[in-house]
């Protein structure tokens, strides 16, 4: 469909990534959960992370059930391709990531339990792949607004990556990078599993806990 074929599972370069479009896609305007704007200004003292942790839509809900979230809304970052299309990150062009953007209140929540929650909701030492999806987009990321965030991403990638082989597990892929730039994903994408309660979640752990945060959380329904 777009003119060239490619492994989804290798990452392209910055030369041969999809040329994009210089316009953003359209997205929501409102958060389907929440009732807040889906774009704007956040309230005072609040601060943002991002994640990249296989199918953006169960990630996302993941996060907008932790108390102390404001906002939540799934895209596309750590790639090269400017306004992608989902279309387009599926064919592994872009290096983009699937990724879920949180706004959070840090009196209620810390970047520590952020951290937990991510850690124990999927499998970070599969590569390019989160069980069956397959490709570039369902890497394992963390995506950090700060040195301290990324002070914080690092140990705690030490502390599971500890917790992983007591039980006998294999090493963490999880990339830990400053965060580029967030382009929101269509409308449709956002909060679906709101609207879609019984559609496809894709998250699973390896039912090891991280040393420090939140209990593995249920994303059943």
């Amino acid at each position: 469909m777009f003119g060239f074929e490619r492994k989804k599972s290798v990452m392209p370069t910055k030369d041969t990534a999809l040329p994009g479009r210089a316009d953003a896609i359209p997205t929501a305007t409102t958060h389907f959960v929440f009732g807040n704007p889906l774009k704007g200004e956040l309230p005072n003292g609040y601060e943002t992370a991002m994640f990249g942790l296989g199918c953006f839509w169960g990630a996302e809900r993941l996060f907008w059930q932790l108390d102390g979230v404001y906002l939540t809304a799934v895209g596309y970052s750590a790639g090269f391709t400017p306004n992608p299309t989902y279309e387009e990150v599926c064919t592994g062009g872009t290096g983009h990531n699937e990724v879920v953007w949180v706004a959070y209140d840090p009196m209620q929540l810390s970047y520590a339990e952020l951290l937990a929650c991510f850690w124990e909701n999927h499998d970070p030492t599969q590569g390019m792949r989160q069980g069956n999806d397959m490709g570039t987009q369902y890497r394992s990321g963390i995506y950090t607004y700060s040195s301290d965030q990324e002070a914080e991403a690092k140990e705690s990638k030490r502390a599971f990556q500890r917790a992983l082989t007591q039980s006998g597990l294999g090493d963490i892929t999880t990339e830990i990078l400053p965060a580029s730039h967030f382009y929101y994903a269509e409308g449709y994408h956002q909060q679906y599993l709101a609207k879609n309660p019984d559609g496809y979640c894709g998250l699973g752990g390896t039912g090891v806990r991280c040393p420090v945060g939140l209990p593995i959380a249920d994303t059943s329904s």
